[in-house]
C-alpha cells in the first residue's frame, strides 16, 4: 500500500510537535538491528521516559528545522532513528550505551543535548555521569551535614558535662571505699 502525501504531512506534522517538545536527541544508525532488539530497545528508552523512532530522513530534516535539533540537519543520512526525551537526557544515554554494547552494531551518529550539538563520544560522557536522583542525593548530603555538625556541637556540653559527674562520682565511691 503506498504512503499518500496526506499521511506523509501527518508523519511530519506528529515529528514537528515531537522535536518541538523536546531539546535532546540522540541520532543512531540501526543498521544490523532485528525486530526483536528494536523492540526491546524501545521498551528500555520508555522506562526512562524517552523515545525512539525511525524516521525517514526528508521528513526529519523538515522536522528539525526552526527547532532545538536543528544542528542534526546534516546527520539524516542512511539509516537513521533517534532517540529523544524531555526529561533526563542522562537517563536515556546510559540505557543506549548500555544496549550498545550488547547490540555493536548500533552506531551514534550525532546528539544534541539540551540544545547544544555534541559529538558522538561524548554519549558516552554524558551516560557515565550521575543521574538525577544520585546528584539530588548527593546535595540533600551537603544540605544536611552542616545541621549534623551543628546538633552535635549541641550535644557535647551535656554529654561532657554528664562525662565528668560520672567520673566526680566513680571518685568519690572509690575515696569512700
Amino acid at each position: 500500500m503506498a504512503v499518500t502525501r496526506a499521511d506523509k504531512e501527518q508523519e511530519l506534522q506528529d515529528l514537528t510537535s515531537a522535536f518541538n517538545a523536546v531539546d535532546t536527541a540522540i541520532l543512531v544508525d540501526y543498521r544490523g538491528l532485528n525486530v526483536p532488539q528494536v523492540t526491546e530497545l524501545r521498551r528500555q528508552l520508555r522506562a526512562v521516559k524517552a523515545q525512539y523512532r525511525v524516521v525517514k530522513n526528508t521528513l526529519a530534516k523538515r522536522a528539525s528545522q526552526g527547532t532545538k535539533l536543528s544542528s542534526l540537519e546534516t546527520h539524516f543520512v542512511g539509516t537513521t532513528a533517534i532517540a529523544y526525551t524531555d526529561t533526563d537526557a542522562v537517563a536515556m544515554a546510559k540505557t543506549l550505551t548500555t544496549f550498545m554494547k550488547g547490540a555493536p552494531t548500533l552506531q551514534v551518529k550525532a546528539a544534541v543535548v539540551q540544545g547544544r550539538a555534541i559529538k558522538p563520544a561524548e554519549v558516552t560522557d554524558l551516560a557515565n555521569m550521575p543521574g538525577k536522583p544520585e546528584l539530588y542525593a548527593k546535595l540533600l548530603f551537603l544540605l544536611q551535614a552542616p545541621m549534623q555538625q551543628f546538633v552535635s556541637v549541641l550535644a557535647a556540653a551535656p554529654r561532657d558535662l554528664v562525662t565528668v559527674l560520672n567520673e566526680a562520682a566513680k571518685k568519690k565511691e572509690a575515696g569512700a571505699a
